[in-house]
């Protein structure tokens, strides 16, 4: 069975060759680790940084405005944390009901130590997305931070982050978004939109390794920024060993803490570097013509659409509720018999094609999706 049933895009991504390339990364790192040597620090920490030089250029970024996290749940936190308490503390943060589970785990569990409440936008009643314009409507002067999703794991509805960001501004709040589930699909550009900051991980369209977070945050905001977690990396001399002259790096050096991990920027290097190369227009317009079949197949199946109609609403995947007569976790597996691959949260299928999947591959979880469902 070929690859070309492989719609997992939203989860992990994967590209011709990944697993070799991914080898050789790692073969290359033993070597320079294990050379009875003084070289190791030298060549991981130019990896690191050509790491962060793609993600530069995926985002529109700055040189020094973005630096490496764990993942999207870990920079939020490295930002909030760094926060002078006049931004959150008896103040408002705001966030639509359809972000990632996990910042929302970590915002209810900042109120106390941060001092500001959390306010959550929900969906409509019928609605698997949250509305911009009840976002907008929910965002009052007395929001310290907004934090917004560009894309919904949920539904692959796609926010209008400039519109967004620019209502913030008008409200006195700082902005931030996660931008976890179109970047590297769909064009972003930090300078564009007006965000002070913005997090995403490589798993997905950049088809890397766990681990490999990324987070910006605009110079201004980073002045500004006095991140609890330091260390010797977070000044401008890492070596000044003096304790009684710490200082912050003027730059986004100052979110870096102890000795830097390297090990997951060095594993998605090579996905990041076959992902600088794409024809990125020829890779949206693949997923549109593969987007708009699934679409218009599972609508003929009767099958309720989870995801906006609307190309401009909506990011690369598509997902429609399966009837409740048919569990979704043995709808999953039918397909997987038939290679395709899919996941689901509660009844939500989704389906995200991406540059290995082809139309036979579609067109064979249609058919093997018709028959699940009798």
């Amino acid at each position: 069975m070929t690859a070309g049933g492989y719609l997992l895009y939203h989860s992990i991504g994967q590209y011709p060759d990944k697993a070799s390339d991914l080898a050789r990364a790692m073969a290359g790192f033993a070597d320079a680790w294990g050379a009875a040597d003084d070289g190791q620090w030298p060549v991981v920490l130019g990896l690191r940084a050509r790491f962060v030089d793609r993600w530069r250029d995926i985002l529109g970024a700055a040189p020094d405005t973005v630096t490496t996290c764990e993942s999207v749940t870990q920079g939020v936190a490295m930002l909030m944390g760094a926060l002078p308490s006049g931004y959150l503390r008896g103040r408002k943060v705001l966030v639509a009901g359809d972000c990632f589970p996990s910042n929302h785990f970590l915002l209810t569990g900042l109120q106390q130590s941060l001092g500001f409440e959390l306010r959550t936008v929900p969906a409509r009643q019928g609605n698997t997305w949250v509305e911009d314009e009840d976002i907008a409507a929910a965002w009052t002067h007395d929001v310290g931070l907004a934090i917004l999703t560009w894309v919904s794991s949920t539904s692959s509805h796609r926010s209008d982050i400039a519109a967004l960001a620019a209502h913030g501004r008008s409200m006195g709040s700082l902005v931030g978004v996660d931008l976890t589930q179109a970047a590297g699909l769909l064009p972003f550009s930090v300078a564009g939109t007006g965000v002070d900051f913005a997090i995403s991980t490589s798993l997905k369209w950049m088809c890397g390794t766990p681990g490999a977070g990324a987070l910006y945050v605009s110079p201004d905001l980073t002045a500004e920024c006095q991140p609890t977690l330091r260390g010797w990396f977070s000044q401008p001399d890492p070596f000044n060993w003096d304790f009684g002259k710490f200082s912050y790096a003027p730059d986004i050096r100052r979110f870096d803490s102890g000795t830097p991990g390297v090990m997951a920027a060095v594993a998605s290097l090579p996905a990041m570097d076959w992902h600088a190369g794409l024809d990125h227009a020829g890779l949206v317009a693949h997923n549109r013509r593969l987007t708009a079949r699934l679409i218009e197949a599972v609508q003929a199946l009767g099958l309720p659409m989870q995801t906006p109609l609307a190309e401009a609403q909506r990011g690369g995947s598509v997902m429609v509720r399966l009837p409740d007569s048919h569990p979704a976790a043995a709808v999953v597996a039918q397909l997987r018999s038939r290679g395709v691959w899919t996941d689901a949260r509660g009844q939500a299928l989704r389906m995200s094609p991406g540059v290995m999947t082809k139309l036979d591959g579609v067109e064979r979880a249609l058919e093997a999706l018709g028959e699940a469902l009798g």
